[in-house]
């Protein structure tokens, strides 16, 4: 039944995240990743990109969160998502540091097995105000459903 309704869900749309530079700076520290162009508005402002941008893999990183936002209610028979994957990635624009994003999801596909169900999902997340979206991807959510055990869920990852 949840597969079904699943299947013909219509798009979702997350709230907008802000992407400030404070944010920005705790990724580079936790990911120890302090290229300038992250960083240094001024050194960032001589390059292509104009102005510091934020990470790609922040961007992509915080499909988390908007997919919270954006599915409310969708799950109510789930007991647990769980990123399962990706079967595409791409980072179309440069997120300047200071903007705001938001992910908008399409159901692509829908696998169910015992006690789960694979969502494959068409992923945009485009940055407010711009013409190109930041990321496109079609990422994978498995659904652990209500009622299964531990168990069965480790047997098959």
């Amino acid at each position: 039944m949840l597969a079904e309704s699943l299947a013909s869900l219509d798009r979702r749309v997350s709230d907008w995240v802000a992407v400030g530079a404070d944010r920005v700076r705790g990724f580079a520290d936790t990911t120890e990743d302090w290229q300038f162009i992250h960083l240094d508005p001024e050194r960032a402002a001589e390059t292509p990109f104009g102005g510091a941008i934020a990470h790609g893999f922040l961007t992509l990183s915080l499909l988390a969160p908007m997919s919270d936002s954006a599915l409310v209610g969708v799950f109510p028979e789930a007991a647990q998502r769980v990123n399962y994957g990706f079967d595409h990635i791409r980072f179309v624009a440069p997120v300047p540091v200071g903007a705001r994003l938001r992910a908008v999801f399409l159901v692509a596909e829908v696998e169910e097995g015992e006690g789960w169900i694979d969502v494959h999902w068409d992923v945009t997340v485009e940055i407010e105000g711009a013409n190109r979206p930041a990321l496109v991807a079609q990422w994978i959510v498995r659904v652990y459903l209500v009622g299964e055990s531990e168990g069965e869920r480790n047997e098959d990852e």
